[in-house]
């Protein structure tokens, strides 16, 4: 078999780990408390420069992880973003050096809550703590300076990731030069609030969810789970999307009419929750969506202080249709940038693909990105 990477390909990849908080000198979090051991799983694509000013942190979404580009060994798909990041491609890994870290309180070698609490010498379960998008970065912040950075030359993240970024960039303006925040809002709405509190319902509900010590059990919310991802994922396609690819078409198998997998869309749908079983955990979900729910940065007066000391360029992509995030929540973080006198730059994406749009090489999506990498880079070019 040819096991050649594919051209524009970072090649083979492995997966880091480095523990940066401790028992003895714990992560503190924004809403009290603290958490240590702290282990981060990590991914780095392209060469440090001398002077290392040429990093780019990709943060990821909410079942991303820190796969980002290229293949690992035996694996046939590669990451996530391979159609951004790679040699040539608009995040160009022969000019940037790129970071991908998995989050805590995932399910994909970072901290999280089917992590051991050393506590107990079980799975925390339900006993992990809540966390908040400013405990994200700062654990993203301590990875930075554990590989010899002061300051990224960018930072870039779509939905979730777009929170992260944003939150990093308006707190330590003097750590982000040039912020990317993708297909992402400042502050959910009762509706997306709504669709995460179903989907988490979905979960707890399920009788193997066990009240979160469904490891210990030997057992897996797998309906729970697997039905909170096919709803969520009916939010990240639009309508159009979703007609142009299955329209009314009958599932091939079906006999006549009844309650099983009459229609090709519910045997998508129900393809996308069984595969979703294989790589993410049921409590990371529960976490992870709730970070979302409370990410509220700019309802502190003081909130942008920071950044308007110390203006960071910023630039802020939503797409047409996407309706989980659509383009009213950039446009109100563009508007209150603005107001904060930050340089912004906004542009509404033409895609029919939803809120998915943000993962795929969708062509004037991927050309804005290159002209701000590309000027990006001129600051920092040799």
């Amino acid at each position: 078999m040819d096991t050649t990477p594919p051209t524009g390909s970072v090649g083979l990849v492995s997966t880091s780990t480095v523990r940066l908080f401790t028992a003895d000198a714990p992560l503190h979090l924004e809403r009290g408390g603290t958490l240590g051991p702290v282990d981060v799983a990590y991914e780095t694509y392209g060469t440090l420069s001398p002077k290392a000013d040429n990093a780019v942190f990709v943060c990821h979404a909410l079942t991303g992880d820190a796969h980002a580009a290229g293949f690992h060994e035996g694996a046939s798909r590669p990451g996530w973003w391979d159609n951004l990041i790679g040699p040539g491609k608009p995040l160009d890994t022969d000019r940037f050096f790129v970071i991908c870290a998995n989050l805590i309180g995932g399910c994909q070698g970072s901290t999280g809550p089917s992590s051991t609490d050393p506590e107990t010498g079980a799975a925390y379960g339900l006993r992990f703590p809540v966390l908040m998008v400013r405990d994200l970065v700062e654990v993203h912040r301590a990875l930075v300076k554990h590989l010899g950075i002061t300051r990224l030359l960018a930072a870039i993240g779509g939905s979730l990731g777009g929170m992260q970024v944003l939150q990093w960039a308006a707190d330590h303006p003097d750590e982000v030069a040039n912020a990317l925040v993708i297909a992402a809002s400042s502050r959910l709405t009762a509706q997306n609030i709504a669709f995460s509190a179903v989907a988490r319902r979905a979960i707890m509900t399920d009788p193997n969810f066990v009240d979160g010590a469904y490891a210990q059990a030997g057992v897996n919310p797998d309906t729970g789970l697997s039905i909170a991802r096919m709803m969520a994922h009916i939010t990240y396609l639009s309508e159009g999307a979703l007609t142009e690819k299955f329209g009314r078409a009958p599932h091939p198998n079906r006999q006549e009419p009844g309650f099983g997998i009459d229609f090709a869309v519910e045997s998508y749908l129900d393809h996308q929750g069984q595969a979703f079983l294989e790589r993410f955990d049921a409590l990371s979900y529960l976490y992870l969506t709730r970070v979302m729910d409370y990410f509220d940065p700019f309802a502190d007066a003081c909130a942008l202080d920071a950044v308007r000391e110390s203006p960071v360029k910023w630039l802020v992509l939503s797409f047409a249709t996407d309706w989980r995030f659509g383009t009213d929540h950039s446009r109100r973080i563009v508007k209150t940038l603005e107001h904060a006198g930050q340089p912004v730059t906004f542009r509404e994406i033409p895609s029919s693909w939803g809120h998915d749009s943000f993962l795929l090489a969708v062509e004037p999506y991927h050309a804005t990105l290159r002209a701000f990498f590309d000027r990006a880079y001129e600051e920092v070019a040799p």
